[in-house]
């Protein structure tokens, strides 16, 4: 999922204090840490990241996997709406509803079109986690129990209650990155 502009500006605003630092939100983690995990100084911080496979073994996490598999198998038979019915209520909260159908179908494509979060054979060792700083809402076990395997593995963890997946949104956001980085 793209940065939002508040964490954009953050990141901006951060910069002078630390040019080294990544930051990213969600999915982007992925692509974020396999670029940055050969360049020594650089250091991360992640907003709730989606690093299933670090997490693998955890029950919520397997869980979501074994959801999100299932509502593919509709896909390879061309069943857009059967896949929607599944995903919707996971990712976005609330039925899939054949009213809405004509305004989601597009979203729904879109989405079934994206990489998996998982599968990348990423693991908490191939990530400088001594360098990571891990930030997430407190919401949900599947982020909640990635944060702990990469707390194990060195990263610092601060959770940031009260917006859900969208903790950069939080108004200690920007304090906590910035101590986080030397700031």
């Amino acid at each position: 999922m793209p940065a939002t502009d508040a964490a954009a500006d953050i990141a901006e605003a951060i910069a002078p204090i630390a040019p080294d630092a990544v930051f990213a939100h969600s999915y982007l983690a992925i692509p974020a840490a396999l670029a940055v995990r050969n360049i020594p100084a650089t250091r991360l911080v992640l907003v709730e990241p989606a690093f299933y496979d670090i997490a693998r073994g955890s029950h919520d996490v397997d869980a979501h996997i074994a959801t999100v598999e299932r509502a593919r198998e509709h896909l390879a038979t061309s069943d857009l709406w059967g896949y929607w019915s599944i995903i919707r209520p996971l990712m976005f909260g609330g039925p899939a509803e054949e009213n809405a159908w004509p305004e989601e179908q597009s979203l729904a494509a879109q989405f079934a079109q994206r990489t998996l979060p998982w599968g990348h054979n990423l693991s908490a060792d191939d990530l400088a986690a001594d360098r990571t700083l891990v930030i997430t809402g407190g919401w949900n076990a599947e982020y909640e129990a990635i944060a702990s395997r990469l707390v194990a593995a060195g990263a610092t963890h601060v959770v940031l209650a009260g917006h859900a997946h969208r903790a950069q949104d939080h108004p200690g956001f920007a304090e906590v990155a910035a101590a986080f980085l030397g700031g």
